[in-house]
């Protein structure tokens, strides 16, 4: 008699745990390990690492011929490695840094229908909207990797060859090594503002174009585009709303007081990129046929 009454809820208990789902961040997980697995991370990381690399050893000459900079940081290269990721950082963020966070948020939905998995993954595993939560996430976390292994190499590379030393900011007035470490830090978090928003973008044209080629080349194209667009006469009124007008969001944290206007205005544009390319890109990618790959 007990053997039949605990047969059912044996039943039930399998069921139930066949119908288990993996969290959000189990599929999270998921995804960094894949993008681990990936040729293409390394590319853009590896990109990341070698032009800071680059510009040290160009300084070390170029100073040492005498040559002065021409701008307030540049002028301190020789005083203060701190010098050394700002400057780097002004160099990246304009192309480079953007390019590097597509290499991957263009590819992140692509290639699972390169690769014919999608399908098995939406069947077998997770639900489409935690997927889709999964991969933008993954996408932005490696975006944040990119730009914090650059500034890490250009700091550590500016501070062997210049030392840890107090360093000016744009206003021209001097703060402690510690205090410009700290800057230089949430300086690129703030950069990281509209890098997420170019990431945004390039998770949309990946999942609406089906094409890593699409995706990467998409996302780069409207940078491109936008800045070719800032530099039309008679469009200064619409300058202000440019995603890459925003790239420079960051160089009021290094002003004497801290002007946070820049940032606040780039936090609200910069939405106005990444919010409606993420909600158009889950409802594509939530009526997206699978069927076949």
């Amino acid at each position: 008699m007990s053997s039949v009454a605990t047969a059912p809820a044996a039943a039930g208990s399998i069921a139930g745990v066949r119908t288990r789902r993996p969290s959000t961040l189990t599929a999270y997980r998921w995804e960094l390990r894949k993008l681990i697995a990936q040729k293409r991370t390394y590319l853009g990381l590896g990109l990341g690492v070698i032009l800071p690399i680059i510009f040290v050893v160009v300084q070390n000459v170029h100073t040492r011929h005498g040559h002065g900079g021409d701008s307030i940081f540049a002028a301190q290269i020789t005083q203060s490695g701190l010098a050394t990721p700002v400057l780097m950082l002004l160099f990246e963020s304009v192309f480079f840094l953007p390019l590097i966070a597509s290499l991957v948020a263009g590819d992140i939905v692509a290639t699972e229908d390169g690769n014919g998995t999608l399908k098995t993954i939406l069947t077998r595993s997770v639900e489409r909207g935690q997927l889709f939560a999964a991969k933008t996430l993954a996408a932005l976390t490696y975006a944040v990797v990119a730009v914090y292994l650059a500034t890490l190499v250009a700091t550590v590379g500016g501070i062997a060859s210049w030392g840890f030393n107090s360093i000016k900011t744009f206003s021209g007035s001097t703060v402690s090594a510690s205090e410009g470490l700290a800057l230089v830090i949430a300086a690129n978090a703030c950069y990281l503002i509209p890098l997420f928003a170019v990431a945004c973008i390039a998770v949309l044209l990946s999942t609406t174009t089906r094409n890593s080629i699409a995706g990467v080349g998409g996302a780069i194209g409207i940078v491109i585009l936008l800045y070719i667009v800032a530099g039309i006469p008679g469009l200064e009124g619409i300058k202000p709303y440019l995603l890459t007008e925003q790239f420079e969001n960051w160089h009021g944290l290094l002003r004497t007081p801290t002007d946070w206007a820049p940032i606040w205005h780039s936090l609200w544009v910069c939405a106005l990129y990444a919010v409606p390319s993420l909600i158009a890109g889950y409802l594509v990618f939530l009526r997206r046929d699978v069927a076949g790959g």
